[in-house]
């Protein structure tokens, strides 16, 4: 068993490319589960049925792990499963037909359209810091970037008249995002006017220069959005991860697929970007409800 758990770590590491922190994760979550059916005397992958990953949830449950520390167990030992039947190196999957818990995953935080805009009307552009604050906030929201690639961008990565940027995401894989065309005005007046005014006669490769011609740090741009969140008389707890939710789930509600979200987002397994369609679906109910005549 260990040494099948080594295939799938190899195949998360070579093929899928994953982060060390994740490698670190699935390790942890297989070794938990490989001790459990050891000390259930279960020594053969093939040996363990549904019943067996039902045993094991409750388990955890008794161990008082929460229902979303289950859900991402049950998510490593789904993968691994998959990977084997996949690779032929077992018949049956067990854990094919257990749900994750309901609670597991909790459905992210995000902000309206029209909260957005609210935002976007706050930053002071006749000061440059101002303008580049906005193009930040235009770039994290209209391309769903993490706030560690939105402060790693350099000017490279940035292409205007195609609008497109380039991010270097998790496990080092890159990916090419379109931003929008009021992303691309803001950012070429940041650039063109805003950006050398802050630079003075310092050089940089980044796009969005603080200090000494130095990157943002994440937890300035954290509080730049929490000044302009209080501007704006928003009250949500905003963070920087609020605008790639809200990227993601504006998208689906505006009727892009699930395959190109997920794309753009750059999750590795389609399951992840799935968690915005249970938010679509609650937005598509209520619209129903609010305009269907027989609702």
């Amino acid at each position: 068993m260990d040494e099948l758990s080594q295939k799938y770590i190899d195949h998360l590491l070579i093929e899928k490319g994953l982060s060390h922190n994740s490698i670190e994760s699935y390790s942890a979550d297989l070794a938990e589960y490989l001790n459990f059916l050891e000390h259930n005397k279960i020594y053969n992958l093939n040996h363990t049925d549904t019943a067996t990953i039902l045993g094991w949830l409750v388990n955890m449950t008794r161990k008082g792990l929460s229902p979303k520390s289950r859900a991402r167990h049950l998510i490593t030992i789904r993968g691994f499963y998959k990977f084997l039947v996949n690779e032929k190196l077992l018949s049956t999957n067990p854990v094919k037909n257990v749900d994750i818990p309901k609670t597991g995953l909790s459905l992210p935080k995000i902000i309206s359209v029209e909260e957005i805009e609210q935002l976007l009307q706050v930053p002071d552009l006749k000061k440059p810091r101002g303008f580049r604050n906005l193009a930040m906030l235009e770039i994290i929201y209209g391309a769903g970037l993490r706030v560690s690639e939105l402060i790693l961008l350099k000017t490279r990565d940035i292409n205007l008249d195609s609008g497109l940027v380039r991010v270097m995401g998790k496990g080092s894989k890159e990916r090419i995002i379109p931003i929008g065309a009021i992303a691309k005005s803001v950012t070429r007046k940041w650039i063109e006017q805003a950006r050398p005014q802050l630079l003075k006669n310092m050089q940089s490769e980044y796009l969005f220069v603080a200090r000494a011609g130095k990157p943002m740090t994440r937890q300035a741009f954290w509080k730049i959005i929490k000044k302009y969140a209080l501007l704006a008389k928003i009250s949500k707890n905003i963070t920087p991860h609020t605008f790639r939710h809200s990227f993601a789930t504006h998208l689906l509600e505006g009727g892009a697929d699930l395959r190109s979200v997920q794309t753009m987002l750059g999750h590795s397994d389609i399951s992840t970007t799935q968690i915005y369609t249970h938010i679509s679906r609650e937005y598509l109910m209520e619209m129903h409800k609010k305009y269907h005549p027989r609702s």
